[in-house]
């Protein structure tokens, strides 16, 4: 057989191959389509499934089990993905877990507007009315701990929201000024955008190699695996929405709705994190609270969630059952 009679013999064989794909594809697809069309009653068992908003905006969410639900709000610039330890934990204990990429993050549209913590907690309204969430604990870790207290304050009347925990948390405002002296400079912000923009890819490995999960600091145990799944769900969001939301939660001010909210609230913090100091956000939060508990971990870094999920996944039970 000739060289020339091979090389067809092989063309025959690849396109035959594709073929069969294809038809294996079509009826896959037909799946996949139905699967969507279903409401969240019908596949709630286990699913990942999105949804539109009234703006247009698609939001990917998960939404695993049965029982009391449970929702986790995740941090800039990060996704769903984020609560994978305490997703898997919470599903073993008989909760309903469900996390969602907040928009212009993750899986979810990346949007050019509505980048801003009202148009976040709207999303969760739609998110809970969707799926018809009542008595549910919302979790929020550094900016989704800001989106939750604007959603529970704004929203999470009417039997809604049975407890709320902030962990790392920037409320009540991380900015400095007059009336928050203990706050950030505006300077850190405006060097976090312009990160963003000369070298995105950079500076989103920049930070989970060092102060995020408190790898800078001397003895660190470094996981490379867990700063890679940083940059990649970092990189997953829009770089338009990123650079939006860190106006979000540096200037946003929380104080009222920390004031508003009227159930239990478990504030968490590391006093080691480098990302949100203590000083300035979970001990002042803990005081404007109605029913806030103040939890500190010693020498915990920001990103603890992942770094001692053992710790404070017990401490989240805990908290979940009293």
């Amino acid at each position: 057989m000739s060289q020339f009679d091979i090389q067809a013999t092989r063309r025959g064989v690849m396109a035959a191959g594709l073929g069969l794909a294809a038809a294996a594809a079509i009826p896959l697809a037909q799946n996949a389509e139905a699967k969507t069309k279903q409401s969240p009653k019908e596949n709630s068992t286990m699913s990942s499934n999105t949804f539109i908003t009234k703006d247009g905006t698609q939001i990917f969410y998960k939404d695993w089990g049965k029982g009391q639900p449970v929702v986790f709000h995740h941090g800039w610039p990060l996704s769903a993905d984020d609560w994978d330890a305490q997703m898997l934990f919470f599903l073993d204990k008989g909760y309903r877990v469900i996390a969602h990429d907040r928009r212009g993050h993750g899986r979810s549209s990346q949007t050019a507007t509505g980048n801003d913590m009202d148009t976040y907690a709207s999303d969760v309204a739609e998110l809970a009315k969707h799926l018809d969430l009542k008595d549910a604990i919302h979790v929020g870790h550094s900016t989704g701990g800001g989106e939750v207290a604007r959603y529970v304050a704004k929203h999470g009347g009417g039997g809604r929201v049975a407890k709320a925990a902030l962990l790392g948390a920037v409320p009540p405002i991380m900015l400095k000024s007059d009336k928050n002296p203990g706050g950030l400079p505006i300077e850190v912000f405006d060097g976090f955008r312009a990160a963003l923009v000369a070298n995105r890819a950079q500076f989103f490995h920049d930070i989970p190699a060092g102060p995020f999960y408190g790898f800078n600091r001397p003895g660190a145990k470094v996981s490379e695996g867990v700063i890679d799944n940083w940059w990649r769900q970092g990189m997953m969001g829009g770089a338009k929405a990123h650079y939006d939301c860190i106006k979000a939660f540096s200037e946003t001010d929380f104080t009222d709705d920390l004031k508003t909210i009227d159930v239990p609230v478990l504030v968490m913090h590391g006093d080691d994190d480098q990302i949100v100091p203590i000083a300035d956000s979970a001990l002042l939060s803990a005081k404007l609270l109605k029913k806030g508990e103040l939890k500190v971990y010693k020498g915990l870094p920001h990103g603890m969630a992942t770094t001692h999920a053992d710790v404070i996944n017990a401490d989240l039970l805990a908290f979940f059952k009293a």
